[in-house]
């Protein structure tokens, strides 16, 4: 089945996508990019600004993929707690990695601000939630962790969460109060827009292939024309394909399924989640929540790995919804959509520089609005020469591919059973 956006509540609500070209003649430009999301965009405006000679070229259109229809959660903070970072890179560049990773939110919405995107951002704050009895402990040293190293972070239980939540599900939860909410489409759409004010090219529907080095730069082909560049950045995220020899093999593509009801009535709206910030939980399968600034409950989780607008596929979803708050049983879902989230073995964000003038940025694990958002910057400044690969704020890594990955469909399913089933049997003790 052929992947669609069409049923994504942004699309819908947002309007037509705007008018971009599409590669009709051969282009020689300084930076090409190859992927039109967040991470593409984001360096192509940085490298426009700076004086740089960049194009994006997009298989689809910008934000087609992850970035213009995921959760809109703008979340701090990468996979694992800040200690352990220091613990495995060390002092130096460990420390490195946290400041930027739990910064990621501070410099999306500095770059907002400076730009004057209209994306519906608020920073009502990220909670981390619990999902039992037994994921507290992990929640607990997760907070103490980080507030050890003086983030903004409360601990809540009881009334305290109940209050922001509008039910007693959750037994405990940390309120990063940086993290917030944004619509993401708006924020991909007006990034496109400002990259291109400042003077990047922009290519719809123009599918990159056949990416080899020639005369000391780089070359591809797409819509048939020949690109060539002095120095490439792949940035497709869960949609990587075979530009590059063995990316498409080194994450999984997992779904990623998002329900958006109606706008709730205004005595709904103020009972579920009422103080407006975003919610992931942490625990063995997890849901993450927001309501938006039109008054609809956004939920996400775990649904069919394939491509699907049907609500009817995502009754996980649907019902995890209606566990929290049963007054949602009546409430109708208008939008149900999901698409590709890109997984990597060890959980963390990617980046490769396999060949001089060559970058690659993936696997951003379900945490991409703002990392993405904010790496633009320190890619351009890393394609510009301006910086080393080696003073990229997250460490550049050899690529590895994924054993038997041309089965990752059946492995993700077997893994959420297997999950879900675990979390059933702990509910149980």
């Amino acid at each position: 089945m052929e992947e669609t956006a069409g049923n994504a509540l942004y699309l819908n609500q947002n309007g037509p996508e705007p008018s971009w070209p599409v590669l009709a003649k051969p282009k020689t430009v300084e930076v090409a990019i190859v992927g039109g999301g967040l991470t593409g965009l984001s360096t192509a405006l940085h490298l426009a600004e700076a004086g740089v000679s960049v194009a994006v070229f997009e298989a689809h259109v910008p934000g087609w993929g992850a970035s213009g229809r995921n959760g809109g959660q703008l979340n701090p903070g990468l996979k694992f707690d800040p200690s352990w970072f220091i613990e495995r890179f060390g002092e130096d560049q460990g420390r490195s990695i946290v400041a930027f990773g739990w910064s990621t939110v501070d410099a999306a919405a500095a770059l907002v601000d400076r730009l004057g995107i209209d994306c519906d951002l608020r920073r009502n704050g990220t909670l981390r939630a619990a999902a039992s009895e037994r994921d507290i402990a992990g929640v607990r040293r997760t907070y103490d962790d980080m507030r050890a190293l003086g983030m903004p972070v409360d601990w809540l239980e009881g009334e305290a969460l109940a209050a922001l939540t509008g039910h007693q599900h959750y037994p405990a939860a940390l309120l990063d109060r940086r993290g917030g909410d944004v619509d993401p489409l708006k924020l991909v759409r007006d990034l496109a827009g400002s990259a291109a004010r400042a003077g990047a090219e922009i290519f719809a529907r123009s599918r990159a292939s056949d990416l080899a080095e020639q005369g000391g730069g780089w070359r591809f082909t797409a819509n048939g024309h020949e690109v060539r560049a002095a120095k490439v950045l792949i940035a497709c995220n869960g949609y990587a394909d075979r530009l590059w020899p063995g990316l498409a093999e080194a994450s999984v593509p997992v779904f990623s399924s998002v329900l958006a009801s109606e706008p709730l009535p205004s005595d709904l709206a103020a009972r579920v989640m009422p103080g407006r910030q975003v919610l992931y939980e942490s625990g063995l399968v997890t849901v993450y929540c927001r309501v938006d600034a039109g008054g609809r409950l956004v939920i996400g989780g775990r649904g069919p790995m394939r491509p699907s607008s049907d609500a009817a596929s995502m009754g996980a979803v649907r019902r995890h919804a209606e566990q929290l708050w049963p007054e949602l049983a009546p409430v109708e879902w208008d939008y149900a959509w999901n698409g590709r989230v890109s997984i990597t073995p060890d959980h963390l964000p990617k980046l490769h520089a396999p060949r001089a003038g060559l970058l690659i940025a993936y696997g951003y694990n379900g945490r991409g609005v703002a990392l993405s958002t904010a790496l633009g910057a320190h890619l351009a400044e890393s394609l510009t020469g301006n910086v080393t690969t080696e003073a990229l704020p997250l460490p550049v890594s050899d690529m590895k591919r994924i054993a038997f990955h041309r089965f990752w469909p059946i492995g993700v399913q077997g893994a959420i059973a297997a999950s879900r089933f675990r979390q059933m049997i702990a509910d149980l003790f």
